[in-house]
Formats: structure tokens, C-alpha cells, sequence
């Protein structure tokens, strides 16, 4: 019998189709919510979206799922019953010829209370991975380059230490940590250059235990980065750049406490253009510069930015505003600026924040989102000197954590945190003015290695001083406590009753360590003592925190009778980073044996049952 080959090839055609189609459409979940693949009665909280009754797919839903219905319901013209539908995969037989795989509707009744619907081959049966995502916490994606699935129990990631950890070195894994771009970070402080938080309260407010986490982290890019990139642009002998408005204004080499510096004198009005130097920076973000004004004056820079939507204005004024974003133009505050201040800019950060883009962690990523810096402008009378543009400024973003901490530290030893905390759904709250010892401990490793790191006593001194709230009873404002009145605990939240927040505590015994290994003989008793109280509560408390498939955030269950507050996974790695990094200077097994254990749990492992 023959068929003639124009015919032959529109029956493979259409054979494929229909093999193809129903099979993408079942397993592209990674691009789709997939409704297609459910069927629910009662509420399911374990499928993204609004339920779709059994009894009637038109009932209660909205206009999403109404678009889903009505495709499915132009897919099904052909008259086929949908009990009877099949979904068709192409498969290889042993002599390499395709055949079909038929998978068949099922409906699963999960523990008797709702119902999705599944596929069925034989014996073995498929649930949507989006219901198992949320039903287990999973997570995966699909790759379309080599075409896999990819399941993960876990999203975090554990970092396993290099060296021996060591107060002069790398902070435990904060290399990695980008603070500035965090969405609770309102902005870098202009004032200050460290960050201001908006976490409690959006009128934002400096937040210890961030600003000594910018500071280590910087410290820590500062030892595994490689040296920036840097270009000079003005360091007070050549001034020939720079563009006057008019014949009025001048700028001139001159001299200030024996420097050779920028002097320069034009309009402080925004309606006027500025003494202006062309730059056209792509590839350095970071502006550093030194500047001293008569009164009042401003430096803006102007940016191009990939939108195309025109210059986008960011600008540094004499005020004591923190922030203010008009139109196209940021405004960020530098105080009086009639003494010489130095300034280190993230520019990327500072446009970012003032126009409310969602900062991307990725240094790359980032950048992308801005096309040059086009030029910098002057305003007003002052002087100006080495105006430099860097990849990088590490060690100028740590020193401004360092020295805010010094600046701000009150005769208690303490950085008071200003804004009200509630915690435990309301069952706990903290006044504002209250102390946290892991603010306490970060500044303390901060500071050690401002010391280590300038041979400044100035340091040191304050690290010594921030030991004294670790003796003052929570009650009293200060941030000791005991479990059960005998295992002494330093709180991250110096609650009545208390919380013992696990990931808290151990911070501030590696600010103890810092200053015990660092402080001379005569003056590190009280850091070694507390030090070693601290790590002695830790070894008898530490299995407290293992659930047998992951680790628990705080102790509020037993504090408080409620339930427990499981660590989410960025905190159970955080957990076993710190348990590691214990591990390099501490001989205990229950460190290194706990952190095995807790990083198996994120493959899914759990403790034996009986």
C-alpha cells in the first residue's frame, strides 16, 4: 500500500504535535502556575494561587483563574471528556523507535481534608512539584540549556572555613555579605557613611549590629578582594578640567594646612550650572573625595542610566537631611562641611536608594543597572582635593563603621538601639533605648581590628568598654541572663523572660574572643572570663536548638509555652557557619559533630526515629 510523501510527512508533523503539545504543557512548571495540573476541594494551602473547586470551576475565583479556565475550556472543544484525557510522552523503545507514554488524570486526597489532581503511569504516580514545594519546603527550577530538574531541600548555603579563625582576619563568612543593598537599609548616611536602617521604623534610624556588619564586611573584601582600581581626577595641582559657568566664578591652585589643594567659588543656586569637570566613568563607582566649604555649597554628579529617560541627579548638600529624592534629583546631606570632611560615595547605592530600584546583590548586576557617571558639578565657595573614582573602597567604608561606633558609645559601654522591638507576636517588647549583645560582640570584633589594623588605641579602649553590659542583668537593662538560673546567656533581645536567641549569643562570644586574644594581660580578665562562662552554657545548651531535621532560632518555647520558632534555612546555615568557624578554636566535638549533622538535614537527612 502506498501513501503518497506529502501526505506521510503531515501525519509526522501532526504526530509530534500532538505528542509535544500535552507533554510541555504538563512539565514546563517552572514557567507556569500551572493550574492545568490541579484539582482541588476544600482549601489546599499548599498550591500557589486561589483553590478551584471541584464542584463548580466558575465559583469564587478571580480573573486569573478565570483566563485559566476559559483556555482550558477552548483546549477541550474537541468533545473529549476530561476524565478521559491523557497526557502523551515520547519515548525511545529498544530499537530506538518512538512510542507513546500515557500518563492518566488521578485525583489524590491529601490526609482526607483536599484534593489535587495528579498523573498516574502504572504503578507510580506524579504530583505537581508546585504543591510539593510548599508542602515539604522545597525548592527547585528547571534548566532549559540541558533540560533538567533541579531539587533543592534547601536555599542556603554553608561556607566552610579557610584558616583558623583569627581576630585579625576574615569575619567568620562575611565577604559575602552586601549590606548597603539590603531593602531594610534605608541608606548610607551622607553624615556618617555608615547605613541607616529602616527595619523598625521607616523614618530610618542607625542600627548597631548593621553598621558593625558593614564594617566586617568590608574588612573581610578587603582581605580576599583583589587591590581596586583607581583614577585620579583632581589632587590639587591640576585644575584645567574643570568648566566655568561664567566670568564670575573662578577656580585656582591654592593652599590649605600646607596641601596643595582646589579652590572654587561660583553660584550655590540648582538654577545655575555649576563649575563642571567632564568625566564619562563606566567602570569605577566609588567617588572619594576631600572638601571644606566657606558656607554652603553642594557637589552633584550627573548620571546616565540605562532607562534613557534622561540625567538622573544625585547630590551632595550642606544639610543635616538624611535623604530627599525630588523628581530626578537625591539629595543626600553632609552636615555643615565648613572643616574638612572626607567623603566615600557607592554611587550605585546612593542612585539606587534615592529612586527606589531594587538593589541587585551581585556587583554586576548592579552596575548594569547604570550607564556612565557623565560629570561632576560645584556649587558654592569651599575647596576640593583628591577627587578620585575607585572599584572598590574597602578599608574607607570599614574605618567609617569603626569610628561610628567609637563616636556613639555611651558611658554604659552600650550602642542603645532607638526604636521599640516587639517580638513573640506581641507576647515580648522592648522599650527603645534597650542594649543587644550581639551588637554588642559585632562592634567589639569590629573594633579589634580597627585596632589590629591602625594600631590606634582608640579601638581598643571602646571594645574594652562594651564588655561592661555583658554583667548587667537583662532586667536591669543590660544583656545577661541565665537559662533555668544556672547556664549564664548574653541576649540578642534582653527579654523578661528571656528568648536565648542561639545565633545572637554566639556572635557575641566571638566579639569576647576577638577582645580576649587581642586585649594586654592586664586588661583582657573580664572578656576571658565571660568568654569562656559563655562557651561552658553553650556545650551543655547547644542540643537544646537540634529538632532531628533542622535547628530552632530561640528557646521560646520553653520560655514562653508557645510554639517553636524554627530557624528558617539562611539561619540554620548561619547556625552551622558559626559552629565551624567555633570548631577552629575550640577542641569540643560537639561542634564539628553538630555541624555535620545539621548540614545533612539540608539533604533532607533526619535523626532516627524509634
Amino acid at each position: 500500500m502506498r501513501y503518497n510523501n506529502k501526505l506521510l510527512i503531515c501525519l509526522c508533523i501532526f504526530g509530534v504535535l500532538a505528542i509535544a503539545v500535552p507533554f510541555w504543557k504538563c512539565t514546563n512548571i517552572n514557567k507556569q502556575d500551572n493550574n492545568f495540573f490541579r484539582k482541588e476541594t476544600a482549601v489546599n494551602p499548599f498550591l500557589d494561587g486561589d483553590v478551584i473547586s471541584e464542584k463548580s470551576k466558575t465559583q469564587n475565583v478571580d480573573e486569573s483563574d478565570k483566563n485559566d479556565l476559559e483556555q482550558d475550556e477552548e483546549e477541550d472543544e474537541d468533545g473529549a471528556d476530561d476524565n478521559d484525557y491523557k497526557v502523551e510522552k515520547a519515548k525511545e523503545d529498544e530499537n530506538g523507535k518512538n512510542e507513546a507514554l500515557t500518563y492518566d488524570k488521578v485525583d489524590c486526597h491529601i490526609n482526607n481534608e483536599y484534593t489535587i489532581e495528579c498523573r498516574r503511569d502504572n504503578e507510580e504516580v506524579y504530583i505537581p512539584f508546585t504543591f510539593l514545594r510548599k508542602y515539604f519546603e522545597v525548592y527547585g527550577s528547571y534548566s532549559d540549556e540541558d533540560d533538567h530538574f533541579d531539587w533543592q531541600h534547601s536555599y542556603s548555603k554553608v561556607y566552610q572555613p579557610k584558616e583558623k579563625y583569627s581576630p585579625s582576619g576574615v569575619f567568620m563568612f562575611f565577604e559575602h555579605y552586601n549590606v548597603e543593598v539590603r531593602e531594610r537599609v534605608k541608606c548610607i548616611s551622607g553624615l556618617t557613611g555608615v547605613p541607616v536602617s529602616n527595619q523598625w521604623s521607616p523614618k530610618g534610624y542607625y542600627y548597631p549590629i548593621q553598621i558593625a556588619q558593614f564594617g566586617l564586611s568590608h574588612y573581610s573584601k578587603h582581605l580576599t578582594e583583589p587591590k581596586p582600581k583607581v583614577q585620579i581626577y583632581e589632587d590639587g595641582s591640576d585644575y584645567g578640567n574643570w568648566k566655568l559657568p561664567d566670568k564670575m566664578s573662578f577656580i585656582r591652585s591654592t593652599f590649605q594646612n600646607g596641601e596643595k589643594v582646589v579652590e572654587f567659588k561660583t553660584s550655590e543656586s540648582f538654577e545655575e550650572p555649576g563649575i563642571v569637570l567632564n568625566l564619562g566613568e563606566e567602570d569605577n563607582v566609588i567617588l572619594s573625595f576631600d572638601i571644606k566649604f566657606v558656607k554652603n555649597g553642594s557637589v552633584t554628579l550627573v548620571l546616565q542610566t540605562r532607562n534613557k529617560n534622561g540625567p538622573t541627579l544625585v547630590t551632595y548638600i550642606c544639610s543635616n537631611t538624611m535623604m530627599m529624592v525630588s523628581g530626578k534629583r537625591i539629595f543626600y546631606g553632609i552636615g555643615a562641611a565648613t572643616s574638612w570632611r572626607h567623603l566615600t560615595r557607592d554611587i550605585i547605592v546612593d542612585f539606587q536608594k534615592g529612586a527606589s530600584v531594587k538593589l541587585a546583590r551581585n556587583k554586576k548586576k548592579r552596575k548594569a543597572l547604570l550607564g556612565k557617571i557623565v560629570s561632576l558639578k560645584l556649587r558654592g565657595h569651599g575647596w576640593i582635593d583628591n577627587v578620585t573614582f575607585s572599584s572598590s573602597a574597602h578599608v574607607a567604608h570599614f574605618y567609617d563603621a569603626a569610628d561610628w561606633l567609637v563616636s556613639n558609645q555611651n558611658q554604659n559601654g552600650g550602642w542603645p538601639i532607638p526604636v521599640k522591638r516587639r517580638l513573640a507576636d506581641g507576647a515580648l517588647e522592648l522599650p527603645p533605648g534597650w542594649y543587644s549583645a550581639m551588637g554588642q560582640g559585632q562592634a567589639m570584633s569590629l573594633l579589634v581590628r580597627a585596632y589590629l589594623f591602625s594600631k590606634d588605641e582608640t579601638y581598643l579602649k571602646s571594645a574594652l568598654l562594651a564588655t561592661k553590659l555583658f554583667e548587667v542583668k537583662s532586667s536591669n537593662n543590660g544583656v545577661m541572663t541565665h537559662f533555668m538560673d544556672k547556664h549564664v546567656w548574653y541576649e540578642e533581645y534582653p527579654t523578661t523572660p528571656g528568648l536565648f536567641v542561639l545565633n545572637g549569643f554566639i556572635y557575641s562570644l566571638f566579639g569576647l574572643y576577638d577582645l580576649k586574644m587581642t586585649a594586654p594581660k592586664g586588661s583582657r580578665y573580664s572578656s576571658e572570663r565571660l568568654f569562656n562562662a559563655g562557651m561552658e552554657s553553650l556545650k551543655a545548651m547547644l542540643l537544646m536548638f537540634d529538632t532531628g531535621s533542622g535547628s530552632i532560632y530561640d528557646l521560646r518555647h520553653v520560655t514562653l509555652g508557645i510554639a517553636p520558632n524554627l530557624a528558617r534555612w539562611d539561619y540554620h546555615t548561619t547556625h552551622i557557619n558559626q559552629l565551624l568557624t567555633l570548631a577552629s578554636i575550640d577542641d569540643s566535638e560537639i561542634f564539628p559533630e553538630t555541624a555535620k549533622r545539621w548540614t545533612s538535614y539540608m539533604k533532607g537527612k533526619r535523626a532516627d526515629h524509634n
